[in-house]
């Protein structure tokens, strides 16, 4: 009973520090609106490289100008310059930021800024002295400011329950769950590259229907108004296939969302991808 009561206080006074750093986050967005500084004002930037392109192509880059932005996952910040690391969609990338390169006054915006902010930075690919690659930063913008306070690095996101509720949160820091979107994206186009490739004509067929038909599942239900009539989202692609076979075409194909109420867990979900 006394491990649960800590336990229960413990996880109290997490609660109450992540409430007052979202507060402080606040704030700062507050002031910087009042000075004329908001973030969600700014609607374009030109982003040139991404991380690995960047990192890929040093040779051809070193010394060029480039413009990169994502989110700021850490930052050190050592007097009068720092590092930080910036994650995009491909990556992480290391900035080196000095306050004689971007002026006093930039500077110690930057060193306001939280981890998750989103940020754009401009300068010149160069190495550290560690052999790092990285930007060495000529300007720096704050593009949109994180109000959340994403989970601490070094143990990351573990709930199951709150990473499937939060899949966004579980992209941002668990590079592994990011990668296998990535693969996934690449084993449908290389499915839909295959499919073509054979000559099969790839339709697309109603997600309404009006009798649930196509396999043993039970639909989920919803209500056309203008009909006046219930219809079922579809449990299965195969119905309207077969019926463009009957009208002619011999190779039809689809890859898209199918819809059974039944259990889940988490090898199975009431909405998922099926290609036929």
């Amino acid at each position: 009973m006394a491990e649960q009561n800590e336990n229960v206080q413990e996880k109290e006074l997490t609660q109450q520090e992540l409430s007052e750093q979202i507060l402080i986050r606040r704030d700062k967005l507050a002031q910087l609106q009042a000075e004329g500084k908001n973030p969600f004002e700014i609607v374009k930037f030109d982003m040139t490289h991404h991380s690995d392109e960047i990192k890929n192509n040093f040779d051809a880059l070193d010394g060029k100008d480039v413009a990169i932005a994502g989110r700021l996952m850490s930052k050190r910040i050592m007097g009068k310059a720092s590092f930080c690391n910036i994650q995009d969609r491909n990556g992480l990338i290391q900035s080196y930021v000095s306050r004689n390169d971007i002026g006093d006054e930039d500077y110690a915006d930057f060193k306001k800024f939280d981890i998750g902010d989103i940020v754009g930075i401009q300068g010149f690919v160069f190495r550290t002295k560690t052999g790092e690659i990285s930007v060495h930063a000529k300007e720096v913008t704050l593009l949109s400011k994180s109000l959340q306070v994403l989970p601490e690095k070094f143990h990351g996101l573990k709930d199951q329950e709150l990473r499937y509720r939060q899949r966004y949160m579980d992209l941002i820091v668990n590079p592994e769950v990011r990668n296998t979107f990535i693969k996934r994206s690449k084993i449908i186009s290389e499915i839909r590259r295959f499919l073509d490739g054979k000559g099969f004509l790839e339709v697309e067929t109603p997600v309404l229907h009006p009798i649930a038909g196509g396999a043993a599942a039970r639909p989920f239900i919803t209500h056309h108004n203008t009909l006046d009539m219930d219809m079922y989202l579809r449990i299965a692609l195969e119905l309207h296939l077969k019926r463009l076979i009957v009208g002619g075409f011999d190779k039809v194909c689809k890859i898209g969302g199918v819809f059974r109420n039944e259990g889940m867990d988490p090898r199975h979900n009431p909405e998922f991808t099926m290609s036929v």
